[in-house]
């Protein structure tokens, strides 16, 4: 281990502190701030991230306001970044600070991963930039950074990979900043020893301490095996008019997208005909039919092929509309409440917007 190695953070931080991201949540780091953020930016682009962070808060500005939301109204504010079980844990989890921690989030690492989706990553992050504390925040940027630098050829998602990284970086990280040191090596990582290509290795401080970088082999780490196929759903998608409302389904409690709202649909690719009759089981009178553009989705393990079609219809032929609908749990809404109120997942995106006259 050279010399350089061992004391890496400085260079690494004089670089930081001249390339820094500015990022909002950076300019405040309170700890609920960087928790917001670290569990949206899970899974998520950095710059798709901003404008959802500043509505959350606009809406619910603390731990204690998140306690309190009601479901619909976090889960509308999550819309669009996916990984709902991510928005209900932060609930669960505020509800827990309010009621064990007087509303105030613990600073020490073992703490914060006792509560509700708080793992090691995150907690090393909220402990580390919102509370001073020296833990490695081990995410995929520090992950890569970690495989270049030491030449670390074994699988990078085992765990054995997270657990020398974190003791690499462990007795490497700034007792003084280590919120700071954390953060340089995201931004290492996202900007500069980049993912899937060659790193930038002339600009970055740390080059002169990079095994990869001195074997010249720095695009054969991290090692990852290959992934799995994903399967491919095909479904249709029904998006059905009556007056002046969208017909909605409110999806299981579990599985898939739990609980949020989808236009009804089901498996596979129904031909204009067999639409129609989907249509009148739910006990209405077809007037105009229109089939709509293909659309896909994909999630980490599986992909939707979808179809769809718009329905525009004229009358119900069943007496009680309102209790054959709640029966199946479908309810008509209005185009201001499906921008407002109901969480309609991304994957349904397209015919979102064709429902709300945006395509």
């Amino acid at each position: 281990m050279t010399e350089n190695n061992i004391h890496m953070a400085g260079p690494l931080l004089a670089w930081y502190d001249q390339n820094r991201r500015i990022l909002p949540w950076r300019e405040d780091p309170t700890p609920y701030h960087v928790w917001l953020s670290e569990i949206m930016l899970q899974q998520t682009r950095v710059e798709a991230v901003r404008s959802y962070y500043e509505r959350f808060l606009t809406v619910l500005p603390d731990i204690r306001a998140l306690a309190e939301a009601p479901e619909d109204q976090y889960l509308k504010l999550w819309e669009g970044l996916g990984y709902y079980s991510r928005v209900r844990n932060l609930h669960k989890a505020a509800q827990v600070i309010v009621t064990e921690h007087e509303g105030k989030m613990p600073a020490e690492y073992n703490a914060l991963c006792k509560l509700p989706g708080i793992g090691p990553y995150t907690a090393a992050a909220i402990a580390s930039i919102a509370f001073g504390k020296p833990v490695p925040a081990i995410d995929g940027n520090l992950l890569r950074v970690f495989a270049r630098l030491s030449f670390y050829e074994e699988n990078i998602l085992a765990p054995a990979a997270a657990k020398a990284a974190w003791a690499f970086f462990e007795e490497r990280i700034h007792r003084e900043r280590p919120g700071e040191f954390n953060q340089a090596l995201m931004d290492l990582g996202a900007l500069i020893c980049l993912p899937n290509r060659a790193p930038l290795c002339d600009q970055c401080p740390l080059q002169d301490a990079c095994s990869a970088h001195a074997l010249g082999r720095e695009t054969e780490v991290p090692f990852r095996p290959a992934k799995k196929k994903r399967q491919i759903e095909k479904m249709t998608v029904l998006l059905i008019h009556y007056r002046d409302h969208i017909l909605l389904h409110k999806r299981s409690a579990s599985g898939l997208l739990a609980g949020l709202y989808e236009f009804p649909n089901t498996s596979g690719w129904l031909t204009r005909e067999e639409a129609l009759r989907e249509v009148e089981a739910l006990g209405l009178e077809s007037v105009r039919i229109r089939k709509l553009p293909a659309a896909r989705h994909i999630f980490s393990h599986k992909e939707w092929h979808m179809h769809g079609y718009q329905v525009f219809a004229g009358d119900w032929q069943a007496a009680e509309e309102e209790a054959g609908l709640a029966v199946r749990d479908l309810f008509l809404a209005s185009t201001e409440e499906i921008e407002t109120v109901w969480s309609i997942p991304s994957a349904f995106r397209a015919y979102t917007d064709i429902a709300l006259g945006q395509d």
